[in-house]
């Protein structure tokens, strides 16, 4: 069993690749970061306040996916496997 916040640290320290069951029950592959260097640019992002509103879920975590280049979220329970670069 994952925990959102070591996971969050994984990210945050380098790439990783996690295999996870969509919400759908297809399975997913995403390669993904939490490191500031891939990261999009925060005074070109386009995020409203609506965002900063929204309620923390501690099953959620969103990191960036660098192969599609855009941010994507898993539930923390539905990953498969995690493998650290």
């Amino acid at each position: 069993m994952y925990n959102k916040y070591d996971l969050k640290e994984t990210f945050s320290k380098g790439i990783a690749t996690v295999v996870f069951t969509k919400t759908d029950g297809t399975e997913r592959v995403m390669k993904g970061t939490l490191l500031a260097e891939y990261l999009p640019n925060k005074e070109f992002d386009d995020s409203t306040d609506e965002a900063a509103e929204r309620k923390q879920n501690d099953n959620i975590l969103a990191i960036w996916d660098i192969e599609n280049n855009g941010w994507r979220s898993f539930r923390v329970d539905s990953i498969k496997r995690l493998i650290v670069e």
